[in-house]
């Protein structure tokens, strides 16, 4: 059977395009490729993230994450929220998650909060140093209806 330059290329493409999805579909299983290294500062251990390189090429680019709204502080704030991958009873802050399974998304425009699952977009900024701030920070977020 004889396959023609034209079908092959069609067929590259087509495989490339759904690997591309697939990889912006999937950012929280990329996110999860972190390590910890331990250093120390005034006031003792310190675990800091060491990114993967897969990670390292996310930063500064926009990223598509799915999650739950985390209230914190006790209060919702519509324009700084935490994500997480997955929902309240199981999340980093409440039960079985890691770190690597909240981020921080500053909006553009404010949000009402839900407890249903949402998807916001914006620019990923990594962050390795401050302990103030959660690991994964989206810039310039908001909200996408699917």
């Amino acid at each position: 059977m004889k396959i023609n330059k034209t079908c092959l290329l069609l067929l590259f493409l087509l495989l490339a395009i759904c690997a591309n999805a697939q990889e912006k579909q999937n950012i929280w299983r990329a996110l999860s490729e972190v390590s910890y290294e331990i250093s120390e500062d005034d006031y003792g251990e310190l675990y800091l993230p060491a990114f993967s390189e897969k990670i390292k090429k996310l930063e500064g680019k926009e990223v598509a994450a799915e999650g739950y709204i985390i209230p914190f502080e006790g209060m919702f704030k519509p324009h700084h929220i935490i994500l997480s991958s997955l929902p309240i009873a199981e999340c980093y802050f409440c039960g079985s998650g890691g770190p690597e399974t909240v981020m921080e998304v500053y909006l553009k425009e404010p949000i009402e909060y839900t407890s249903k699952r949402v998807k916001v977009k914006g620019t990923l900024k990594l962050n390795a140093k401050d302990p103030e701030k959660l690991m994964y920070i989206l810039q310039e977020g908001k909200l996408v209806d699917d």
